[in-house]
Formats: C-alpha cells, sequence, structure tokens
C-alpha cells in the first residue's frame, strides 16, 4: 500500500472527505460510487464498477464482450470507438 501523506479527520457524522487530487488522479467525479472493503485493519475504497460495466461507454450489458482475460469490458460501441481511436494514433504516429 502507498501512503499519500494525507491526513483527514473524521467528522460528526463519519464522513471523510476525499481530496480533488486523489478524485482527479483516480476517475472519481461527484456522484459516483464508491464500495468499500476491509482487509484487515484496512478500509480500501475503490470507484465502484458494476459487472460487465463498459469501460468506455459505462453501459452495463450482458451482452458486451470482455478481453484480456476479463479485465477489458466493452459494449459494441465502446469496443466501435476503442478501435477508431487506436487506428488514429497509429496513423499519427506513421
Amino acid at each position: 500500500m502507498k501512503s499519500t501523506g494525507i491526513v483527514r479527520k473524521v467528522d460528526e457524522l463519519g464522513r471523510v472527505v476525499i481530496p480533488i487530487e486523489l478524485r482527479r488522479t483516480l476517475g472519481i467525479a461527484e456522484k459516483d460510487s464508491i464500495e468499500i472493503f476491509v482487509e484487515e485493519d484496512s478500509i480500501i475504497l475503490k470507484k465502484y464498477k458494476a459487472n460487465m460495466e463498459c469501460a468506455m461507454t459505462g453501459e452495463v450489458s450482458a451482452n458486451n464482450m470482455t478481453f484480456l482475460s476479463g479485465n477489458l469490458v466493452l459494449s459494441d460501441e465502446g469496443a466501435a470507438a476503442l478501435v477508431k481511436e487506436i487506428q488514429e494514433k497509429i496513423s499519427k504516429s506513421k
């Protein structure tokens, strides 16, 4: 586990503010859901990602496809957008 050096106090309602620098770095926007895990004496917060949520569009569907041993989930639209972006970058690098 990597230390950020950031310390926050828990308020009277049990809330902790996640600094904007960390939210930006981790891609956590206002209203995003956070999943809470406990491991021994640690609390781990992760941006919640629904099962079969497309990494490009955010669409959740049982019809979405998985790639990279399940580490990448894409809808048809997300896959098309990714292919287009990859093709554009390849043509620019030539």
